[in-house]
Formats: structure tokens, sequence, C-alpha cells
């Protein structure tokens, strides 16, 4: 048997001593994420003019305002515009409003 002392763990040492702050809703900062090999894939279908209008808006960037992307990145942007927009304004988000005119409600 020996004669010292328990001593505390790291884990009891340099735990916090306050609850953390919850991060205010604003703040949050979405962006799609630049051209990169990324590792999660999904599918979507789209319709013949969706597809056209996403290249139509493709070629729009690069020609007016100089942006060489591809299609992924302005999806990737687009996806990340909207999640911001439901994030800040919730129940009067526009994806929101969209979806609710699109079920008729």
């Amino acid at each position: 048997m020996t004669r010292r002392a328990p001593l505390p763990g790291a884990a009891e040492l340099f735990r916090p001593t306050t609850p953390p702050k919850p991060e205010p809703r604003q703040t949050v900062v979405r962006g799609g994420s630049p051209r990169q090999k990324h590792d999660t894939k999904i599918t979507v279908y789209v319709s013949d003019e969706e597809l056209l209008a996403l290249e139509h808006a493709r070629l729009a960037l690069r020609a007016k305002h100089g942006l060489a992307v591809d299609r992924g990145r302005v999806v990737r942007e687009a996806i990340a515009v909207l999640l911001a927009d439901l994030d800040e304004y919730g129940e009067e988000s526009l994806l929101v409003r969209r979806l609710r005119q699109e079920n008729g409600q």
C-alpha cells in the first residue's frame, strides 16, 4: 500500500469552470467550398431546363464577371446562400416560403 495521496487527473484540473456561451444565430457564416476534391457525393436529378439555366449562369459568371467556375461550385454556393438565409430568417426564409408555395400552403 502506498502512502501517497491520490491526485486529480488532467480532466479535473483542466475542465471548464463556466458553461460555454451559445453562438448567436446571426454569426453563422456559410460559404460554398472552393474547387477541391470532395469526399462526399450526392446525386441530384434536374430537368433539362434547370441544367441549361445552370450552364447559362456559369457562362454569365465567366463572361460578365470574370469568374471561371464549374457548375458544382455554383451549386455549392447556391446551397450555402439558401442555408444561411434559412439560419437567419427561419420561417421567413426564401427556402421555406418557396417550399410552402410549392406545396400550396
